[in-house]
């Protein structure tokens, strides 16, 4: 292990050295036979402005200045660490007495370059890395503050490298502070890594080393890429495998660190976290793609969905399949092809509803099982159908879901299990929560399994009555009794439906409950008319079928416009106006920063924020709630959190009615600590 390490840096020391050599060579060419590439005279091959975010910064404050970058077609500058080659910018600043930079800069997420097995960290396209400045306290307004800043540093394209100098200048004036640049510092300030809290931990083993970064599993995570901040950290040029395992991200490549590993993961384009790791052990995932995860959680799968069948939403429908096989007494073959044809059905359903999950996900969207719950406009229409559907058993009409519920043939039945499996997804979580997280880290072909499973777990019970003719012969004989018991299967789904109402106006407030409300009144007015046909001895009709479809439809889509969903506290999606509007009624606010991909801020939503006390707590001091999605970078919030002396998430603002200031929470929350806000 020790010689290979040697090996290593001497292989590492001798194409610096090659490089540094290459590129003195090149330098002398450059006079004669590259004389276009480097005009004595002509502009830079990497062109510079300073841009400040306020021309007339305040006395005492901070001023950041932008490098407004612009490489030159075909040439690339480098990141504050090069890689195998090169060398990063030096910085020279003459300042106004009183006025400091920071020594470091803050710097955009780099690229990779590979060149003759050597990796350089550059950037192709236009980039800014950004200054902090610091104005002394005292400064009259209009004090002129002329900002000098000198750097040299290397440009290159694949063949050649020149370095380069610039003296740039900057004239300022004190003043009120007031912004300027704001579009462009929005896009700078996003493209700067993300501070990420939580400690990673490295470990090497069997010449391979493993960085564990933990990345809560609804971060989306794209192009993953580790930028190690100075050397001995990661062997630059070896490849790098980066998994995802629950909430870590493990990235597995070459190296030897002795100490604490700094730098910048990548998670998406022009997307990064500031990262760092120390020293430790690294427990390896299992093997997510073998046979025993995948089969416990298709057991689990099965398991939940046979225990869906007693839900209320569910076990009318398995009841009416039931009696209709009690009706159709011993014909085997009937009998098996209704079993089969709900189970189709179910099974369908569900693995159509996981891979549209799936897919979201591979897109980007953090959505999970019952995601179509979700949408308020989606919630109004099951209402409508679950109110049909207890219509339906309440005796009101006979069209459409009897056509399928009561009466053989496999397409009533595949259409009936595709029902009962789409009506039970609000039912499945507290028995499936396993299952389906399994199925979501899953590799596609196993996870589909596992949605499969849940639909074959709530087929179970029909399969065996299809299957087992002594199961058959114990059900009761028809009779008048089967009208009562349909009539008391209405009951159940009678409740689904005030279950979905109550959704309704969670999502949607009270105009989600009205028009939940008017769908009811809609749905019944049509469907009992067509039942008064019915008795009569005609048909349904087709325009009172067409109304049943286009009311609730058009009832649904009247949510467009206003239908934002509360957050679990009751909250609102974070504005500086709206919370200066909570702030002119003399309300309490409690506003909090978050993002998916940090891990603390997870924690303390589900540990402190939203748990039931801290509600109840909220309610009765009418504290009002606010909430701040950073997930991906967000300039408005990102100045906002930045003016609060916050580099990232999680920040905790609680402001008092007629305070000045906020008074900040500690980053890490107690429940108590919530519920004495008042």
């Amino acid at each position: 292990m020790h010689g290979a390490r040697m090996a290593n840096r001497m292989t590492a020391a001798m194409r610096a050295l090659c490089c540094a050599l290459m590129t003195v060579l090149a330098l002398v060419a450059t006079g004669t036979a590259h004389a276009d590439l480097a005009p004595a005279n002509g502009p830079p091959h990497l062109a510079m402005t300073l841009v400040p975010d306020s021309a007339a910064p305040r006395a005492g404050q901070t001023l950041t200045l932008a490098l407004d970058t612009r490489p030159e077609k075909g040439w690339h500058g480098y990141w504050r660490n090069p890689g195998d080659a090169g060398f990063a910018p030096s910085l020279t600043w003459t300042l106004p007495k009183g006025m400091t930079a920071d020594a470091d800069l803050q710097w955009p997420v780099p690229t990779t370059l590979l060149i003759a097995g050597l990796m350089n960290y550059v950037y192709e396209a236009p980039y800014a890395p950004l200054a902090t400045l610091h104005l002394p306290q005292g400064l009259a307004p209009g004090t002129r503050l002329p900002v000098r800043l000198s750097i040299n540093y290397l440009v290159c394209t694949n063949a050649i490298c020149v370095p380069e100098a610039q003296d740039l200048a900057l004239d300022l004036t004190v003043g009120d502070g007031a912004p300027a640049n704001g579009d462009r510092f929005d896009r700078w300030r996003a493209a700067i890594p993300k501070p990420l809290d939580a400690a990673g931990t490295y470990q090497v083993k069997d010449g391979r080393l493993v960085i564990a970064v933990p990345l809560p599993a609804a971060a989306t995570v794209r192009d993953a890429a580790f930028f190690p901040y100075g050397p001995d950290m990661v062997r630059y040029a070896a490849p790098q495998t980066v998994t995802r395992d629950g909430d870590r991200l493990l990235i597995a490549t070459d190296g030897a660190p002795k100490g604490r590993i700094e730098g910048v993961l990548r998670i998406g384009p022009d997307l990064g976290l500031s990262v760092h790791a120390v020293a430790g052990t690294v427990a390896m995932p299992t093997d997510r793609s073998g046979w025993s995860a995948a089969l416990l959680a298709f057991a689990g799968a099965v398991l939940g969905g046979l225990i869906l069948n007693v839900m209320p939403c569910v076990f009318p429908i398995l009841s009416l399949k039931a009696l209709h096989l009690a009706r159709g007494g011993e014909d085997e073959r009937a009998a098996r092809i209704d079993a089969l044809g709900y189970m189709l059905g179910a099974v369908l359903m569900c693995v159509a509803l996981g891979g549209l999950i799936l897919g979201l996900r591979a897109g980007g969207s953090a959505v999970g099982w019952a995601f179509q719950l979700q949408d308020p406009r989606i919630v109004v229409l099951l209402i409508a159908l679950t109110f049909a559907i207890t219509l339906n058993l309440a005796g009101r009409f006979e069209v459409p879901v009897p056509q399928f519920a009561s009466h053989g043939g496999a397409a009533g039945s595949v259409a009936t299990g595709a029902l009962a499996a789409f009506v039970a997804t609000p039912c499945s979580g507290p028995f499936m929560g396993a299952a389906l997280g399994a199925a979501l880290v899953l590799p596609w072909p196993a996870a589909l399994a596992v949605f499969a499973g849940l639909g074959l777990g709530l087929a179970l019970p029909f399969l065996a009555i299809g299957f087992v003719p002594a199961l058959r012969r114990r059900l009761p004989k028809p009779g008048l009794w089967m009208e009562r018991f349909r009539r008391v299967l209405a009951v159940p789904m009678a409740l689904t439906v005030l279950a979905l109402l109550w959704l309704a106006w969670r999502q949607a407030g009270n105009i989600g409950l009205a028009l939940g409300l008017a769908t009811i009144v809609v749905t019944g007015i049509v469907l009992g008319l067509g039942g008064q046909r019915q008795k009569r001895g005609l048909g349904f009709g087709w325009a009172l079928a067409a109304a049943a479809l286009v009311l609730p439809a058009g009832l649904a889509a009247a949510l467009t416009g206003g239908a934002a969903r509360p957050a679990k506290v009751g909250g609102d999606a974070f504005s500086e106006a709206r919370l200066a509007a909570l702030r002119r009624e003399g309300r309490p606010v409690f506003a909090y920063f978050t993002a998916d991909w940090c891990l603390s801020c997870k924690v303390n939503e589900a540990s402190s924020i939203d748990t039931a006390a801290t509600r109840a707590a909220f309610a009765s001091n009418k504290v009002a709630v606010l909430v701040g999605d950073w997930t991906d970078g967000d300039p408005a919030l990102g100045r906002f959190i930045q003016a609060h002396n916050r580099a990232g998430v999680p920040l905790y603002l609680y402001y008092a009615p007629g305070a000045a200031e906020p008074r900040v929470l500690p980053q890490v929350l107690t429940p108590g600590m919530l519920a004495a806000l008042h």
